[in-house]
């Protein structure tokens, strides 16, 4: 695809297909630098103009307003009126506060931070004492001790010297991964005035040095800390920020950031996670020495002390995660405190998610960047989805918040927010909202009519699915168990061996088919709709599988960095879906269905019919997949469940008739 070919298209006045040419260019482009690609994107940005596309010309006019080749930045500031005026789409902002460094109460949001550090860290230390001292008493011989005491050491050892050489062993890895640019404070007044200012406020009042400030040239946007001590501190965000945010925003953005320096998240996050590194050893060395011979309490007891030290390691893992989540809601807390403007980090997660969509919807392939530093970054990407997606056909906070029902009131939610180390949206933005009242200002996602929303969902549909869909989640484990039971019974009233092999299996197979009934429903009555809909809807679970037709554009593929990934993003006017593939023939079919026939339909306008879950990151696992020249394309997810339970069904009966014969 050529450059010129898209210049002559729009200098002839094709302008939706200038864009379309424009894109391609764009995205195979290797060199972002290079003068052909900021041409490409020049033209790009006046070709939305051109069709109507308001909301894309003006990210990428403030992606080129913002680059490093001047010729581009004065080109762009000849549109500057032209995007920055009244009647162009806007956020309407609810205010915020006159002063700033007002006390807010959190009102039990998040818990105790000195207390969730100081309890997650006395029970991982109980955990390792009470191990250490078990193996101790259990195994009386000095040699396998000394082996522990010394692999402990050495962990301590390790974990101290990465604990303090790790901003410089982040450094390295953080310029070779995305050529992280290091930048002084006046670089950054320089495109966000108020967060210079914030960043001088904070560091003179907690008596800090200024953290070392990167910038990454990648317009997804991001930001994260790292490093060991509060003056050793690095604050990395990437271009994307500036991008998609406005000034005092992006100012609440780095106050949170800074809040995760003031509060020595980096100590406390080492401590834990070392003395959980150290209960995993405990369990490893207890198994391990289980093996052998000897004497039968001995391997008892050690036996014991391995299954004691996992579960510690397991409770410990949970317990880290839950740190880390309470620390977010803190340098939330931290940024509404210090600019006064709670709304402004709202609105900053919420557009975050909204730049991660629009960036997605532009490569076929996902972000390195947002996959890589996914538990670092001030926000989980996998939770863009569908915030970004109300934002993006409409800046309306009812609409945005109609999709935080499920993150505040879904069960799953709770389940899933379990393995996460952020909490989720809806849960930050309404701790924010409460912020907000507290300084008497209007708020701008009314999470009062969400809550209000939220008590008149039927409790009993909601909990009553989720209690039901997590027995059904084992359901080929308790039909095996209960088929096993019954096979047992029935041996010791006849004596048939034929029992014990043939009832197992046919549970099993049950189990089966009764898990792919409820995740695989009947599709013959879906509906059409659109893909804001479907992530508005609170009853939504990742097991129960909704029939859903949808219509739209395939953008590109779902997987991260697999060349030839057969799953798809699929995009519609209200936002970007991933979709599921499923060959009948297994993983050789979904490698060879990635390999061949993937990259001709990326770009096809589609309708598809498939089952919308949702866990923090919606999907749909594909039924059909029909394109504009008659492509069809279809998906076999129900194919191997109904396989496998039938086929353990026959299985056993043909085993029960066959032992009973002999």
């Amino acid at each position: 695809m050529s450059l010129q070919s898209g210049l002559d298209a729009f200098q002839q006045g094709r302008y939706q297909e200038a864009v379309y040419l424009l894109e391609e260019f764009s995205q195979t482009s290797l060199e972002l630098s290079s003068p052909d690609y900021l041409t490409a994107q020049m033209w790009l940005m006046k070709a939305y103009q051109k069709i109507g596309d308001i909301e894309q010309a003006k990210i990428l006019w403030q992606k080129l307003i913002n680059s490093d080749n001047p010729q581009m930045r004065e080109w762009a500031e000849q549109d500057r009126p032209f995007f920055t005026s009244a009647n162009q789409p806007s956020f309407e902002k609810a205010g915020r506060a006159i002063s700033t460094g007002v006390s807010l109460a959190m009102g039990g949001v998040g818990g105790n931070l000195a207390l969730a550090s100081g309890v997650t860290i006395a029970l991982l230390f109980g955990m390792v004492f009470v191990l250490g001292l078990s193996l101790i008493l259990i195994y009386n011989s000095s040699d396998p001790m000394t082996g522990l005491a010394i692999a402990i050491a050495i962990t301590l050892i390790f974990n101290t010297a990465a604990f303090f050489l790790s901003p410089w062993l982040m450094d390295l890895s953080q310029s070779w991964l995305y050529h992280t640019r290091w930048v002084d404070l006046a670089e950054i007044e320089s495109q966000s005035p108020e967060t210079g200012k914030i960043i001088r406020q904070v560091c003179q009042q907690k008596n800090i040095t200024i953290p070392r400030l990167g910038i990454i040239d990648d317009q997804n946007p991001t930001a994260f800390t790292y490093g060991s001590l509060p003056n050793s501190a690095r604050l990395v965000v990437s271009q994307g920020l500036f991008t998609y945010l406005d000034d005092d925003e992006i100012a609440t953005v780095y106050a949170h950031e800074l809040g995760h320096i003031v509060h020595w998240d980096f100590a406390v996050m080492t401590v834990a996670s070392t003395l959980v590194q150290i209960c995993y050893l405990i369990y490893s060395t207890a198994r391990r020495f289980s093996r052998g011979g000897g004497d039968n309490k001995l391997k008892d007891g050690l036996q014991i002390a391995s299954l004691v030290a996992y579960i510690f390691y397991v409770i410990g893992t949970y317990l880290l995660l839950y740190l880390s989540r309470t620390r977010e809601y803190f340098a939330d807390h931290f940024a509404a405190e210090t600019t006064g403007n709670p709304n402004g980090l709202s609105r900053a997660l919420v557009k975050i998610a909204y730049g991660i969509i629009e960036e997605g919807s532009r490569s076929q392939e996902p972000s390195r960047l947002i996959e890589g530093t996914r538990a670092l970054g001030i926000y989980d990407h996998k939770a863009a989805a569908s915030t970004g997606t109300a934002y993006r056909i409409a800046s309306d906070p009812q609409k945005i918040g109609r999709v935080f029902l499920w993150d505040m009131f879904n069960p799953w939610g709770w389940w899933m927010e379990l393995n996460s180390t952020h909490p989720l949206t809806g849960k930050r933005v309404r701790a924010l909202s409460t912020y907000a009242e507290q300084l008497g200002l209007p708020i701008e996602f009314d999470m009062g009519r969400v809550i209000g929303e939220g008590k008149t969902l039927n409790k009993n549909k909601l909990y009553g699915n989720f209690f039901v869909d997590i027995v059904l989640y084992g359901a080929e484990t308790i039909g095996f168990v209960l088929g096993l039971i019954l096979g047992i019974s029935s041996f010791s009233t006849s004596n048939n061996p034929a029992f014990l092999v043939g009832m197992p299996l046919m549970g099993l197979g049950v189990g089966i088919l009764i898990k792919a009934f409820v995740m695989f429903p009947d599709y013959s009555h879906a509906a059409p709709t659109d893909i804001l809909t479907l992530m508005s809807d609170p009853y939504a679970s990742p097991l129960r599988g909704k029939p859903a037709m949808l219509q739209g554009e395939l953008i590109g593929r779902g997987d991260a960095g697999y060349q030839f990934g057969s799953d798809l993003k699929l995009q519609d006017s209200s936002g970007m879906l991933y979709l599921r593939y499923a060959s009948r023939f297994g993983p050789i079919g979904n490698f060879l269905f990635g390999m061949k026939r993937v990259q001709s339909l990326i770009g096809e306008p589609v309708r598809t019919a498939g089952w919308f879950r949702r866990r923090v990151m919606p999907w749909m696992d594909l039924i059909k997949l029909e394109s504009e020249n008659g492509t069809v394309v279809n998906s076999y997810h129900r194919f191997w469940s109904f396989v496998l339970g039938g086929g353990s069904i026959i299985l056993g009966i043909v085993l029960m008739v066959f032992l009973s014969g002999n």
